[in-house]
């Protein structure tokens, strides 16, 4: 299996050099309307989806920094075989121990 972590340097160095390639200038924001009046055939247009696609690559790499953050939180949070043990004996955390009474 491929691994899936995403990493927005690699995208960034890649793109850069691609922009420097063209030599187009600035780009329109995607989706704005300077870029919509780009002819379709006008390679800034497709640099320019490139461009912003480089900045979904960032929050998405972000994302899963927070993600792997918050897992080494959870994973730190709590005695977790402990708490499987308790699990699998029937015991959770609301477990109350029960004595017998006493007969007569």
């Amino acid at each position: 299996m491929d691994s899936r972590q995403i990493s927005w340097w690699p995208v960034h160095t890649f793109l850069e050099a691609a922009l420097a390639q063209a030599n187009c200038g600035p780009l329109p924001t995607a989706g704005t309307p300077s870029w919509q009046a780009l002819a379709d055939t006008d390679h800034r247009k497709i640099l320019a989806l490139a461009s912003a696609g480089e900045h979904a690559i960032l929050a998405w790499e972000t994302a899963q920094e927070h993600r792997a953050e918050a897992a080494k939180a959870i994973a730190a949070a709590e005695d977790w075989p402990a708490a499987a043990r308790q699990i699998r004996a029937g015991r959770g955390p609301t477990y109350v121990p029960r004595h017998k009474e006493a007969t007569a």
